[in-house]
């Protein structure tokens, strides 16, 4: 076989291949051989039909044309070994000559990795923002607190903003029911908002037993985004009494004695937390100092395959979440064309990041071992929210270890990158780059699976410490796992 490349752009070469008829024989064999099962010939035991009966059959045509398909995948690959080429998505491939007994030609056109000239990303200089703790954040941690050990007592009177109810709801449009639009017992609190729009106001003023209809848009199901009257009754109204913040209180929430230890505690969780998100912060600004050094050819083709995956996976998130586009897209306070434009734009962030970041590990010979591919593995598995093993079996049979790797490898080189890097907050004071993450390690930027409003490469912080004694940071928001 012969093979030649021909660079069309930086990211696009054109392969022309050509096969002596004598290399395709056991692609020839192997056609006789399908084909031979699949068909009836009386004398013939199935499977055993000789190539000339196939002929006379079949054609001779169906069994080159079976023998051309069997034998395209395998020397198109050959021929990108043969080139030293990494290709990217599938490739466009022509049979330009064939004819029985003579040479097979043909071209296949495909997206590359594009060749980097890698910057000195040794001693790479960023800037953040200053870690700030305010007073009203302790204070927030403090009221968290107290309303989980608060108390939900009985009320006689009607339901006000803050009051926890005990609701019934019911949909239906033109006065007819709507299958699945009911709930029964439902807990609320009100004035969250965090149902359907047109509840808080339904609510406030009713007492027990009391039952009213208003107009709203259901939020799930195959009727989200309709518009419909629900009615709402109120099985019972509870106001909730907090716990005197004394320190009687701090001896039963926390391991402390006083509620200045325990408000000291709290401060120096939020202090933690915040340099996680500080070093975050600090990992992605050294990553956009480093991109901002180098030219990168981007892949049409690659960038394309991407934004359509991407626009599935957002449409499959809204459908899960019962919003549409439209809904969402108001929300966000965006346009069509903005989010279009926003979520290119970060397709075409993170495969720079990814090419850079890969280069950068073949530069330095990173691998990955056992250990590390299961601590990924792992940590994957709880963002997930499965068992390891339900993972791992996963991603074995849709062949995603491979992509596993990748993200532990480019992980690892992003790390390298940061920890020569100097970091600067706003006052002047150097960050230390060790607190990115609890167990040292980074996330890939190019890794998938964000919802449709994240960057690529925006990632939350971990708290510190689960078994640490002291209380827990009341907040849910800063106790996210970094993904």
């Amino acid at each position: 076989m012969k093979s030649a490349a021909e660079t069309l752009t930086p990211t696009r070469v054109k392969l022309t291949v050509e096969i002596p008829f004598e290399e395709l024989r056991p692609s020839l064999d192997a056609a006789y051989q399908k084909i031979g099962k699949q068909i009836q010939v009386p004398g013939f035991r199935k499977g055993k039909v000789p190539p000339v009966v196939v002929d006379q059959r079949i054609g001779r045509a169906a069994v080159l044309d079976e023998a051309v398909n069997d034998a395209l995948p395998k020397m198109y690959l050959q021929a990108l070994q043969e080139n030293d080429l990494q290709p990217l998505g599938q490739p466009e491939v022509d049979v330009t000559n064939f004819s029985d007994g003579e040479v097979l030609e043909f071209t296949a056109e495909v997206d590359i990795r594009p060749e980097i000239t890698l910057p000195d990303y040794t001693g790479l200089r960023a800037d953040v923002a200053d870690l700030e703790v305010t007073d009203d954040e302790v204070e927030e941690q403090l009221q968290g607190l107290r309303e989980r050990f608060g108390a939900l007592n009985d009320v006689d009177r009607p339901a006000a903003e803050g009051d926890h109810v005990t609701i019934d709801l019911v949909a239906s449009e033109n006065g007819e029911l709507i299958e699945g639009g009911q709930a029964e017992g439902q807990a609320y609190e009100v004035g969250k908002g965090t149902m359907v729009d047109g509840l808080d106001d339904a609510l406030v003023g009713m007492s027990t037993g009391e039952s009213a209809t208003f107009r709203s848009q259901l939020v799930g199901g195959d009727l989200a985004g309709r518009e419909v009257d629900i009615q709402v009754t109120v099985n019972a109204v509870q106001e909730q009494e907090l716990p005197a913040l004394d320190d009687e209180f701090a001896q039963t929430a926390s391991e402390f004695d006083t509620v200045d230890e325990m408000r000291a505690d709290l401060r120096e969780r939020l202090i933690r937390a915040k340099r996680l998100e500080q070093a975050s912060e600090a990992r992605d600004a050294v990553l956009e100092a480093l991109l901002g050094q180098v030219e990168v050819p981007l892949p049409e083709g690659a960038i394309a395959e991407e934004l359509q995956a991407r626009r599935q996976q957002v449409t499959q998130q809204l459908a899960y979440a019962g919003m549409t586009q439209e809904q969402y897209l108001e929300a966000e306070g965006q346009t069509a064309e903005e989010f279009e434009a926003d979520l290119e734009r970060r397709v075409r962030d993170a495969m720079t990041a990814q090419f850079v970041l890969d280069e950068i590990a073949t530069k330095e010979q990173m691998g990955v071992n056992e250990a590390e591919l299961t601590e990924h593995l792992v940590r994957r598995a709880q963002q997930a929210g499965v068992s390891p093993d339900e993972y791992a079996k996963h991603a074995m049979e849709h062949d995603h270890i491979s992509s596993l790797v990748s993200e532990v490898v480019r992980a690892k080189a992003l790390a390298h990158v940061v920890e020569g890097a100097t970091v600067t907050d706003g006052s002047g004071n150097e960050v230390e780059l060790s607190r990115l993450q609890p167990d040292g390690t980074y996330a890939d930027p190019a890794a998938d699976g964000e919802d449709p409003a994240a960057a690529d490469s925006e990632q939350s912080a971990a708290v510190e410490g689960g078994d640490e004694p002291g209380v827990e940071v009341a907040d849910a928001s800063t106790e996210q796992a970094r993904a």
